[in-house]
């Protein structure tokens, strides 16, 4: 089967699409990534290209060791993916240890994988075991109230999660775990990749102080849906602070609890605070 015709490329592209045409991608901002099932490299294994030089990850994922990545490539434009996707993504393999990768489709005109591999695969690893190898999709977005709101609120799990679940009633629904943040950090690099990591343990979302949003999930909808809330929130939350930076009425604790209840899930009681 041609690999553009696939279904889980075709949902790559949209789904990148769909993100900038929110305006969250200006430039070569942000990134993609998707592990494919065994059934679907297999299906495109007779038209991947002859392996190239096996290059660094620039970390050890051992738990991937083998596996196949659909990735954005670095220094592309998400506004040409869906224009000239064999120009702007890859398919890369990695090697049995889970330490070096090769492009096995894609980047026609050369380059790379995204520079932030690293965290994608890391983060990868860690979702892969925590969630039984349902995880597969990781997407790191310039979301523009989100980076707003990480100047004026404290970059707090708590608060953060708080302030997004008050804001829009189905945010705990969406993301009964909460969020985590990581303070400003450089990109790229193993140091953010391992923080973000660690925050994945717990979190679905990770929030990147002035930079943006890292959201994993089980698919492209639910993952882009996940990242697409918490965003919707923090606009919420921002215009409400442009009004009145005291809020006369919120949802409470107790409302909380009801609303766990009523959706049948469990939010933790530490978010679940008296505010002043």
């Amino acid at each position: 089967m041609k690999i553009l015709e696939t279904r889980f490329m075709q949902g790559f592209i949209k789904m990148a699409d769909d993100g900038y045409h929110q305006g969250w991608h200006e430039r070569n901002g942000g990134n993609l990534s998707y592990r494919l099932k065994p059934d679907e490299v297999e299906l495109i294994r007779p038209r991947l290209n002859a392996p190239g030089d096996w290059q660094p990850i620039g970390t050890e994922v051992p738990g991937l060791a083998g596996e196949f990545f659909l990735v954005t490539g670095s220094g592309k434009y998400f506004r040409n993916i869906i224009v000239d996707p064999e120009v702007c993504l890859a398919i890369i393999e990695l090697d049995d240890a889970g330490v070096n990768y090769r492009i096995r489709w894609g980047l026609v005109e050369g380059g790379r994988p995204t520079s932030e591999l690293p965290t994608h695969l890391m983060n990868h690893e860690v979702k892969k075991k925590l969630t039984n190898d349902r995880h597969r999709v990781i997407y790191h977005a310039h979301t523009t109230n989100i980076i707003a709101l990480t100047f004026v609120l404290p970059l707090s799990d708590k608060v953060f999660t708080r302030e997004l679940w008050e804001t829009a009633t189905e945010c705990p629904v969406v993301f009964p775990d909460g969020v985590g943040v990581v303070g400003w950090m450089v990109p790229g690099g193993r140091e953010i990749a391992l923080k973000t990591a660690e925050l994945m343990e717990k979190y679905d979302v990770v929030i990147w102080a002035h930079h943006g949003m890292f959201c994993s999930g089980e698919d492209f909808d639910l993952t882009f849906g996940l990242l697409h809330t918490v965003e919707k929130s923090a606009e919420i939350l921002v215009k409400i602070l442009s009004m009145n930076p005291r809020k006369l009425q919120t949802i409470t604790p107790d409302n909380f609890r009801d609303l766990a209840k009523g959706f049948n899930v469990t939010l933790p009681e530490e978010f679940l605070y008296e505010k002043p």
